[in-house]
């Protein structure tokens, strides 16, 4: 299926009046409604990372970057479920070719978490005994298939692959064998859905699992991305439309607010001025480094078909700049806002709420300046999730 940049992005731009005025209606129901997610489904949003060989768009990672930014800037919940679908599409492309078509059908919308937090026995006839629970199932309770990361067990014990590292294995079920635990009662991404998710204990078959540190996917340019990598620099879509849209809330209402005590206008006093001046150059200065070392890493895609060390850490450590950037444009234009923040009417807060449950996100914490300063420095440090 081929759709142009400009087709996906229109199409992002489409939404933005009906994701605005249906923002607390998310929120309440704490989950993005099935309606909602049907829309992203037909417009294409959730096939974006499929592979075109099931009917995917196998969209480039800028394009896919742009539409969750864009999204984001009417709001946070819908943009972050949309990446969190689009990135469980890159399973298809480490799947088996007849379960890849079974699960990757029009319409299909996947999701889970990566984490491998379950457990699956190897039994040894190429089926598994799985089970686990997961925290951060973000837009699961729409998802046809669910998927959860496990640690692979063998006669009780860890599984080591060749290169020393724990053998972890995601496997997928069909929503109908899944569980949702209604804990998503939280401060920000209220609209996100991100409930517990568990497996009871049953038996899955190989086939239905991939191992994103160990299976090689198809030989395609955006597969030469690690599924982290895309990921992360969605997280930081999110954020970065996140504090465009605070930093508009902010001018629109700086235009006609007089702070009390305070003969002027907010637009008028020196520190609007310079606060709002310093979040234009957060969000942009971060945005562009972003957006640079994504297309660095696509030009190398395309043209070698894999992407080095330090492109990988240069996009990790670009998507955890921009993430802390824009939490402090967010938290610059939250504050000039003074009183008006506060109110469930404002955008501001909902934007300061959203912004900062996205850093707390383990792709874009601070121990992400560790592991790239460490490569930074030439140090030895596991890189399987870079």
């Amino acid at each position: 299926m081929n759709v142009t940049r400009a087709a996906l992005l229109e199409r992002a731009e489409s939404f933005r009046a009906e994701l605005t005025a249906r923002a607390p209606e998310f929120e309440r129901a704490r989950r993005l409604p099935p309606d909602m997610a049907a829309k992203f489904a037909e417009a294409g949003f959730m096939a974006m990372l499929v592979p075109q060989a099931y009917g995917g768009l196998e969209t480039d990672p800028l394009t896919f970057l742009d539409v969750v930014e864009t999204l984001a800037e009417a709001d946070g919940s819908a943009a972050w479920c949309v990446f969190i679908g689009a990135t469980s599409g890159v399973t298809a492309a480490y799947l088996p070719d007849v379960t890849a078509r079974e699960i990757y059908r029009p319409g299909t919308i996947t999701g889970g978490v990566f984490a491998p937090r379950g457990k699956a026995l190897d039994r040894g006839d190429g089926t598994y005994d799985v089970s686990g629970r997961w925290q951060w199932g973000s837009g699961t309770q729409n998802a046809h298939w669910v998927m959860g990361g496990c640690m692979v067990l063998k006669d009780g014990k860890p599984d080591m692959l060749p290169s020393g590292i724990p053998h972890t294995r995601m496997f997928l079920l069909p929503a109908e064998k899944v569980t949702f635990h209604d804990t998503w009662h939280v401060s920000g991404l209220r609209g996100t859905g991100s409930t517990d998710i568990e497996f009871a204990p049953q038996i899955v078959h190989r086939d239905y699992s991939v191992g994103l540190t160990s299976d090689v996917p198809l030989a395609r340019p955006l597969y030469a991305f690690p599924v982290f990598g895309l990921l992360t620099i969605a997280i930081g879509g999110v954020a970065l439309g996140l504090a465009r849209a605070a930093i508009d809330a902010l001018i629109e209402l700086a235009g006609g607010k007089t702070p009390e005590g305070h003969r002027r206008p907010l637009a008028q006093r020196a520190e609007t001025q310079e606060k709002v001046a310093e979040a234009e150059a957060l969000v942009r200065s971060a945005r562009s480094w972003l957006r640079g070392t994504v297309g660095d890493a696509w030009a190398a895609a395309e043209r070698d078909g894999v992407l080095s060390v330090d492109q990988r850490r240069d996009m990790r450590l670009a998507t955890t700049h921009s993430t802390r950037a824009a939490a402090r444009a967010v938290d610059l234009m939250y504050n000039l806002g003074g009183g008006s923040s506060v109110y469930e009417t404002s955008r501001l807060q909902r934007c300061f709420r959203d912004v900062h449950v996205a850093t707390q996100h383990m792709l874009v914490a601070t121990p992400t300046l560790e592991l790239t300063g460490k490569l930074y420095m030439g140090l030895e440090t596991e890189i399987s999730q870079l």
